[in-house]
């Protein structure tokens, strides 16, 4: 395990990722002064983003369903919480995006070698997902999957 979003596990046997490029901003707007320099004040944190890129080989590592399993998490639109195996919480994400190249392809049209990227956007913690991604209903849309604790 490299790391988790959510319930989805990210290591070899899903997706692993070979990259990770994190990019955070705070927020110091400018107000113009005369004859002095432009006055800042701090607004507090901004943008808090995570991209993870990587090569999934379905031959040999990883399967193409992992891909699948993020596209549908993001297309929930719910906060995830990011930790990694050393243990650091990075805190809730959205999936913002996914981009992947398929190369190398088998006779029945399957890519052999998939380049990936996700990229991931902090969100309040507030907004994380509390069951992590997982449907309780196991998406067959009974009515009752409120029972999925019992």
């Amino acid at each position: 395990m490299l790391m988790a979003l959510g319930q989805f596990v990210f290591g070899l046997d899903t997706l692993a990722f070979d990259t990770l490029r994190r990019a955070t901003a705070w927020r110091h707007p400018s107000n113009s002064r005369v004859g002095a320099m432009p006055a800042r004040q701090s607004l507090g944190p901004g943008d808090d983003t995570i991209t993870l890129s990587g090569v999934l080989a379905p031959e040999f590592k990883g399967t193409a369903l992992s891909l699948l399993q993020l596209r549908d998490m993001a297309g929930r639109g719910q906060a995830y919480a990011l930790v990694s195996l050393a243990g650091d919480i990075f805190g809730a994400f959205v999936i913002e995006n996914i981009n992947e190249t398929g190369t190398i392809f088998a006779a029945e049209g399957r890519p052999r070698r998939i380049e990936f990227d996700l990229q991931l956007a902090r969100v309040d913690d507030a907004r994380a997902d509390g069951a992590g991604g997982v449907d309780p209903g196991g998406g067959t849309g009974d009515d009752d999957w409120w029972e999925w604790w019992l």
